[in-house]
């Protein structure tokens, strides 16, 4: 408003008449957050002061509608109105908000990079520059090669293929801030889902210096989708028939190998 203890001075109304017919008083519409004061009530020349008696929130009204009266001392008596708006401007009073304190995602292994994530939200009851929000992970540390973040939009995607046998599982705190440098936090917890990608294999050793009594054989008796395959130093793999329709015919139907 206007000076030091928020009011705004009126332009005073014009009457052309003198004695008891000029203006007397004025008169202000109800409202709960203005008041008038007039100081020498019976000098006409004295314009009115427009005081604010109680603070104005933007978020909840953005603008007031008042009609001021102005009334003279004739028989009868004659007014005249003037409309008073008061256009509530934008405090920086509200930090942003996500749609959710936490966000629980999850991310196949080995997804090609820029495989889309999630997409966090947060908004500002504020307006204007206020309003504008951008969004940034609050440490790279351990993310930094596996997500990326559009700090505009708060679109996550993929960065590079993450392993699961690495870690399965990743928390993440993101940071919105708004135009004015009011900021809020949430948490993403993500979870890295598990590819068939690591082939299984289990290997045996005999004791080779134990003469013949070391020597063992290894045979698989059901017809199952592995086979026995021997190295050296008396070790055994058993190994994945990759595929095993196409070599089944070529392994001995016991699954036998010897040292």
């Amino acid at each position: 408003m206007g000076n030091s203890r928020n009011s705004v001075w009126l332009e005073s109304a014009i009457d052309a008449d003198v004695g008891l017919n000029s203006l007397q008083s004025y008169q202000l519409s109800y409202s709960k957050h203005f008041s008038l004061t007039i100081e020498g009530k019976t000098e006409s020349k004295n314009a009115p002061e427009l005081v604010l008696e109680k603070p104005l929130d933007r978020e909840q009204q953005s603008s007031h509608l008042l009609v001021l009266t102005a009334v003279d001392g004739g028989d009868p008596v004659r007014t005249g109105t003037a409309q008073i708006r008061v256009k509530v401007t934008d405090a920086n009073d509200n930090p942003p908000v996500f749609s959710q304190d936490v966000y629980k995602v999850s991310l196949r292994e080995n997804s090609p990079p820029g495989t889309p994530v999630l997409k966090v939200k947060a908004t500002d009851q504020d307006e204007g520059i206020n309003a504008e929000i951008t969004y940034s992970f609050r440490t790279l540390r351990d993310i930094g090669n596996v997500l990326t973040l559009d700090h505009q939009s708060g679109e996550i995607k993929s960065k590079d293929p993450v392993d699961f046998e690495i870690s399965s599982s990743y928390t993440i705190s993101l940071e919105a801030r708004d135009g004015g440098g009011m900021n809020t936090e949430c948490k993403i917890i993500l979870e890295i889902l598990d590819e068939n990608d690591n082939a299984p294999e289990v290997v045996f050793t005999s004791v080779s210096n134990s003469g013949e009594n070391g020597k063992v054989t290894c045979l698989i008796k059901e017809k199952v989708p592995f086979r026995i395959e021997s190295s050296a130093n008396n070790y055994y793999n058993a190994a994945v028939r990759s595929p095993i329709r196409e070599r089944a015919a070529e392994d001995d139907p016991a699954g036998r190998a010897h040292a």
